[in-house]
């Protein structure tokens, strides 16, 4: 089965491009959230952080 896929694969022109399109996709969008995460302010990870142990604002129906 995944030699019929393979050879078929093979016959499509221009498909090696997509790997490499999906990779960089993969990478920028890792390096884009590491660089989020490490730029973030203290203050703002700190108040997140503490919302789900906020008991203060909800209101029970």
């Amino acid at each position: 089965m995944l030699k019929f896929v393979k050879n078929h694969m093979d016959s499509i022109a221009g498909i090696e491009i997509y790997p490499i399109i999906s990779l960089l996709i993969f990478f920028i969008f890792f390096v884009g959230l590491f660089y989020w995460v490490v730029t973030a302010k203290k203050d703002y990870i700190k108040t997140v952080s503490n919302l789900p142990l906020d008991n203060q604002n909800n209101d029970i129906l």
